[in-house]
């Protein structure tokens, strides 16, 4: 995770305008009432003050209307201190639910297959390759990626790749994101699509969702300030400030197979994570999905 938070820090300004508009035109595909049931979180959100804190800030977050969760492998580990099956029992006391987690997926994953089916966690994630410096580099992690498919698959385990926006730069003409879903099983292996990034990289999300129906089974829901804020860098804001419009594209990504929604912030302009979290939650309540 300390590679992710460098790489936020220094993403580089991506110039061009979103092809998903900038937050026009909502007030006809709003619903007056809330239609979003199940919305979720990725802890990352809270990052800053979960460690030593877990339960306290998980029951908040339930009582914001959160009934899905999306975990990490930070210092306390995927669980928080807790056994996989206490951690069950404990979300599930409150109505909620771990649906995935991200994980280190070279270190001890034969254990996390095991655990996360022991549970019914349906995907263990892979958060971060990096950028690589061929196309042939990617094939290769293509591989990979198959190899931990069938490991989860034998399990009744979902493996998946959250992407950033390196995969969405040609090297020598190809998107390495075709060819991680082009060299992967999608039997084996599916994608959670970090909607933030695939704009900062200059593409448009629903286009790519088209592309390979079925394949984005998760996403990351996270909005993107409408201008600079940390030097040369856009950032991600609370839900419903900042430049893409989550309200027209999810209805249309929803037929096209994506399953789960998980807010996620990484920057809070005069507010707080857990501030962040509360909006966030309001806002996914209205949307259709």
């Amino acid at each position: 995770m300390q590679k992710r938070r460098e790489f936020l820090k220094t993403v580089s300004l991506v110039t061009g305008t979103s092809l998903l508009g900038i937050n026009s035109g909502w007030s006809s595909i709003i619903s007056e009432e809330p239609t979003a049931k199940k919305i979720g979180i990725q802890l990352y959100t809270l990052r800053d003050i979960i460690p030593g804190k877990a339960k306290e800030i998980i029951k908040e977050l339930a009582s914001f209307g959160y009934t899905q969760i999306e975990s990490y492998e930070g210092p306390q580990g995927i669980y928080w201190n807790m056994k996989p099956s206490e951690f069950k029992q404990f979300t599930g006391d409150l109505g909620m639910k771990l649906i995935s987690t991200h994980c280190e997926i070279y270190e001890k994953f034969e254990q996390k297959v095991e655990d996360a089916a022991s549970i019914g966690m349906k995907y263990l994630i892979c958060p971060w390759i990096g950028p690589q410096k061929s196309i042939d580099d990617y094939k290769k992690i293509a591989a990979v990626f198959n190899e931990k498919g069938k490991q989860c698959a034998v399990n009744g385990v979902r493996f998946a790749y959250h992407n950033h926006d390196y995969s969405f730069k040609k090297i020598n003409g190809v998107y390495p994101q075709d060819i991680l879903m082009q060299e992967t099983d999608p039997n084996l292996v599916c994608f959670e699509m970090d909607i933030y990034w695939v704009v900062t990289a200059g593409e448009n999300p629903l286009e790519w969702l088209k592309k390979y129906p079925g394949r984005f089974e998760l996403s990351h829901i996270k909005d993107r300030s409408q201008s600079p804020i940390n030097k040369d860098n856009f950032e991600s804001v609370d839900l419903g400030t900042g430049s893409i419009d989550f309200r027209q594209l999810l209805p249309q990504a929803k037929k096209l197979g994506l399953q789960y929604l998980f807010m996620e912030q990484e920057f809070y302009p005069g507010g707080s994570p857990m501030n962040a979290a509360a909006t966030g939650a309001t806002y996914l309540k209205k949307i259709k999905f």
